[in-house]
């Protein structure tokens, strides 16, 4: 089974590598440092899956068209695609920057488009594959101080259904996942204590799960919130 997971290097990204390469997926993975790749590759030699790494900026569309291409020639059949690649540039909407929407269109919807286009075509021809959407509950309810984010996060929940409803007749499966705040370096310096977060491994879990669901049932969404916050 071959698996894509963008910003796959930390975070939630790196916790479904590693569940996932632990299961005996192969892996494609992406992100925008090349230390990081090679680094988290040699981590994950103990799993004997084969890593394949890419550099690239989710942000930019050629960059994300390379790593289609290089993912299609390294891999030829695509059984996952995580979109995971993602940004939070905290503000309030009336008075960010223009910049602040359109940079987090780029890579939390934008990304997620293009790779979903390009993988989800080779999965209709597979009449197989399963493609998951890391969304956020921002998408649900409005956070404080993260306006844009919110919209572009309800902007990747409604991609995510579209994608349902236009793959499921050919046996292809879309879920969302909606975490509250989890523990990522976003939460970098915080006194709240580590276990009052949903941890990135719950996120790794849950989709492992999903994965061996029986064929004919589709997850929709998956809601984690953390159980006190």
């Amino acid at each position: 089974m071959n698996a894509i997971i963008t910003g796959g290097t930390k975070g939630i990204g790196k916790a479904i590598a590693i569940k996932l390469a632990e299961q005996g997926y192969n892996l494609a993975i992406c992100s925008r440092k090349n230390q990081e790749l090679e680094s988290f590759s040699e981590e994950l030699k103990y799993t004997g899956a084969k890593v394949m790494t890419f550099k690239a900026d989710c942000s930019v569309k050629q960059e994300v068209y390379a790593f289609c291409d290089a993912v299609k020639k390294a891999m030829g059949k695509v059984d996952v695609l995580v979109n995971n690649a993602g940004t939070f540039l905290p503000g309030s909407l009336l008075d960010e920057d223009d910049d602040k929407l359109e940079q987090q269109l780029n890579l939390n919807l934008n990304a997620a488009y293009y790779l979903s286009k390009y993988f989800g075509k080779m999965m209709r021809e597979q009449q197989s594959g399963h493609i998951f959407n890391i969304c956020s509950i921002a998408a649900k309810e409005v956070v404080e101080n993260a306006g844009s984010y919110s919209v572009t996060k309800s902007a990747l929940l409604s991609l995510n259904n579209v994608l349902r409803q236009e793959l499921s007749k050919y046996n292809v499966k879309v879920t969302a996942i909606l975490p509250g705040s989890t523990l990522t370096s976003s939460w970098e310096g915080t006194e709240i204590p580590a276990e009052r977060f949903v941890q990135p491994e719950d996120i790794a879990s849950a989709i492992y799960t999903i994965l061996n669901l029986s064929k004919g049932v589709n997850v929709d969404e998956v809601v984690l919130k953390p159980l006190q916050f």
